[in-house]
């Protein structure tokens, strides 16, 4: 019995490692996103990590993290800056007809509602966008064409992890205040938790976007295998040639 639970390969170890992973991801993290232009590569990392870790892939968490930030580097950083522009453009036009501009005139209204959408469809491909990126081949339109495709055609599933990542960081924010010792241990997994936790239904809803024969021929392929998806209909998710990037 004992002998067991102390074995590596007892879920209960594997767990404990797979946080120990996420807080090594944190600082890689941090680290990595100071220059504020890389958060986009940096953040594909984590998710290329996190994807594997999901997927009980073993491997060397640094290693693995360096890899996807090299590769993914230039494609990352190009998302990562539009939709860093996109969402500061929002923000600004937001808080321009929410507070600077009054009255309950109807141009205020529209305006307001039109913004509003276009910030959910923003929310909407950040979500996607790189974990799609550390997972498929895609030029940069593609790659942000099919991450608002997926999380409209996967829309409850989009909806849930917006939620779950909400409550996380309503969580660790109200544990400033009333739980410092719970915010601590928050501060130690940051944002590797949420793409961790993420990485669960990410899975389920790549696996659909796999071509059968390679996923059966290269189950433990940890850096995806779809050029140019074009997602033409949802019949046909994954339509067009597929190639396997080199390890």
């Amino acid at each position: 019995m004992f002998q067991s639970f102390f074995n590596y390969d007892n879920p209960v170890w594997r767990y404990i490692g797979k946080f120990g992973d996420l807080i090594l991801l944190n600082f890689l993290w941090i680290i990595c996103s100071i220059p504020i232009f890389t958060i986009g590569a940096s953040t594909t990392a984590v998710y290329y990590v996190t994807l594997k870790l999901v997927r009980d892939d073993d491997g060397y968490t640094i290693k693995s993290f360096f890899k996807s930030f090299k590769e993914n580097f230039k494609q990352a950083t190009i998302i990562w800056l539009i939709l860093l522009a996109t969402g500061l453009i929002l923000g600004f036009d937001l808080r321009f007809f929410l507070i600077v501009m009054t009255g309950n005139s109807t141009f205020r209204t529209v305006f307001t509602a039109a913004i509003g959408a276009l910030t959910i469809v923003w929310l909407f491909i950040l979500t996607y966008a790189f974990p799609l990126q550390s997972r498929f081949y895609n030029p940069v339109k593609r790659t942000l064409f099919n991450s608002f495709f997926m999380s409209v055609r996967h829309f409850f599933h989009t909806l849930g992890m917006l939620a779950i990542d909400a409550a996380l960081l309503i969580a660790g924010y109200l544990s400033i205040f009333y739980a410092p010792q719970f915010c601590i241990l928050i501060m130690l997994f940051g944002f590797p938790l949420i793409a961790f936790v993420n990485s669960y239904i990410f899975n389920s809803i790549f696996k659909r976007y796999m071509p059968k024969e390679e996923t059966e021929e290269n189950p433990n392929e940890l850096r995806p295998i779809l050029e140019d998806v074009r997602l033409s209909s949802p019949s046909d998710p994954a339509s067009g040639e597929s190639t396997k990037k080199e390890p």
